[in-house]
């Protein structure tokens, strides 16, 4: 008989063998579904994100999927229902849920920062407390996990509360072009309904999986990840205090897929994924996985051995925007730390860099800046 666990990770294997080259962000969406915290796909249109997030919901046996795309138009009623016609006439405002969000074991909010302020507050509400609130109804929402995406990130500040509500954030681009053509294949059965029966498990199977997840043993790796919060925040990477508890759910999810009920170093991959920023990705890839390649474990999470390597164009980006703030003279004692420390985490990046004349560059550019530093010190 198969366990909860073979079932899910079944589940994950024929999605990812379904969408060729997103395995990564299948994983994460399985981390959100074990750790129930809210996951935010950013990327272009065309990158299979709803797909990827359909699929997934018919895996889930008798659950129930809402998918909604918004707009600034988008009113309550097409996000939680119409009110009941024959309770109103009876004078009680009853809001019909049926195959609604109120309803839904997943929920796919599209576009999600085109939410207006009709339906802002309420959504806040959904995605923190799992509630639903309207009138005097008050129920608790069965949302296994809410998945929010979007092609940019909010420029309006009164949407950062939104994004803040979203724990992990997973960028999603067009496949390698080495894996173009496995995609075509799938792509094409996919569109000609030739794939084989998806595998299920049942939400109660899920819940049970959320349950064990909150039993894992973080004692272990406790210290390590409080040096990891202060090595983010010292970068400059806002973690407040509810960010960092939420977060050990993500290493209680990693160390639960694993079949594993202690976590260990490598658990803190899912730290990689809670940018607020795209210039934070290789900021936070490089402070992480600094602090898992000491973990040699044989029961790590595969996507904790995935130390990709850093785009070497992106890295003198970063270092040529270090140089800039330097020679501006306008520093705070406290930024100039900061500087330092971001400069130390490039370097460490930069040894990652496979290409020989590319990391040569890399390193005499940072060389260059170190020199500069010293000088005004």
């Amino acid at each position: 008989m198969e366990t909860k666990l073979q079932k899910l990770n079944e589940v994950l294997s024929f999605i990812k063998n379904t969408f060729i080259g997103k395995d990564e962000i299948v994983d994460l969406l399985a981390i959100g579904l074990i750790a129930r915290e809210n996951t935010f796909l950013l990327g272009p249109p065309g990158t299979a994100k709803s797909a990827i997030i359909r699929l997934l919901s018919t895996c889930i046996e008798d659950g129930r999927n809402f998918e909604y795309l918004l707009t600034r138009f988008t009113e309550p009623n097409e996000i939680y229902g119409p009110f009941d016609i024959r309770k109103l006439k009876e004078g009680e405002l009853v809001t019909n849920t049926e195959s609604m969000m109120p309803e839904a074991s997943m929920v796919f909010l599209d576009e999600i920062f085109n939410a207006n302020s009709a339906i802002l507050n309420s959504l806040l509400m959904n995605l923190n407390e799992r509630v639903f609130r309207r009138g005097k109804e008050t129920r608790q929402l069965p949302a296994l996990m809410f998945v929010g995406a979007s092609n940019l990130l909010p420029e309006d500040e009164s949407l950062n509360a939104l994004l803040d509500r979203f724990l992990i954030r997973i960028q999603c681009d067009y496949v390698a072009p080495d894996l173009l053509e496995g995609v075509l294949i799938a792509g094409w059965k996919l569109d000609n309904k030739s794939t084989e029966q998806p595998p299920l498990i049942k939400p109660e199977e899920i819940k049970e999986l959320q349950a064990q997840s909150r039993q894992v043993n973080l004692d272990n790796i406790r210290k390590d990840y409080l040096q990891a919060i202060r090595a983010l925040r010292n970068a400059g990477v806002k973690v407040s205090d509810r960010r960092a508890v939420k977060v050990q759910n993500l290493i209680a999810a990693s160390a639960t897929i694993c079949g594993r009920t202690e976590a260990i170093l490598s658990d803190l991959w899912v730290m990689k994924h809670i940018w607020d920023t795209e210039e934070q990705i290789e900021l936070l890839a490089g402070i992480i996985d600094n602090v898992i390649e000491k973990d040699d474990s044989i029961a790590q999470h595969h996507q904790a051995l995935k130390n990709r390597a850093p785009n070497a164009d992106e890295l003198i980006k970063d270092i040529n925007l270090l140089k800039e703030q330097w020679r501006s003279g306008t520093l705070s004692f406290s930024e100039q730390t900061i500087l330092k420390d971001k400069l130390r985490y490039i370097q460490t990046r930069g040894n990652w860099i496979k290409d020989v004349e590319h990391k040569q560059h890399i390193e005499s550019e940072i060389e260059a800046l170190w020199q500069n530093i010293l000088k005004t010190l």
